[in-house]
């Protein structure tokens, strides 16, 4: 990924409308929409073939609550790292399963916007900006990781 080359982005999401909705988010936000998957099997397919820089991912999917296994295995084995988007907050484990965050459902258009930005901005130069948005939670492994220390906002 260079400077002008925009992140792509895999959305992981079983409720079409809301996969509608972060796809125009993640467009607007100058970043690329590559694909979309409704069940942990469509998305490690789909991460193998597209290599995203970047996955938002919901706990719950169309074939039950195998985000978190999702998660793991699109971090270790496709190298993108993941973003919890997901009203099953309290379903992560301690270490994230290797997540960089979570953002809890619902979230406003607001949130996402702010969230996609400064993980942009951490992504390219792999440190944090500051303290992260308000509605984004980064895990304490990529807290440490991108230098920020920042205590959760929200």
């Amino acid at each position: 990924m260079t400077a002008a080359d925009p992140l792509d982005v895999l959305i992981v999401e079983d409720e079409v409308l809301l996969a509608e909705e972060l796809s125009f988010l993640v467009r607007e936000a100058g970043l690329r929409d590559v694909g979309r998957a409704m069940s942990s099997a469509e998305a490690i397919s789909l991460a193998s073939t597209l290599t995203p820089d970047l996955a938002l991912v919901d706990v719950h999917l169309t074939d039950g609550p195998t985000g978190v296994e999702t998660a793991r295995m699109l971090v270790e084995d496709c190298g993108a790292v993941v973003l919890f988007m997901t009203a099953n907050v309290k379903r992560l484990p301690d270490d994230y399963a290797g997540a960089c965050g979570v953002i809890g459902k619902p979230y406003s258009e607001q949130t996402v916007r702010s969230a996609l930005a400064y993980l942009e901005t951490c992504l390219r130069e792999d440190h944090a900006p500051g303290p992260p948005p308000q509605g984004l939670e980064l895990s304490p492994q990529f807290r440490d990781l991108w230098g920020g220390g920042y205590a959760a906002a929200g």
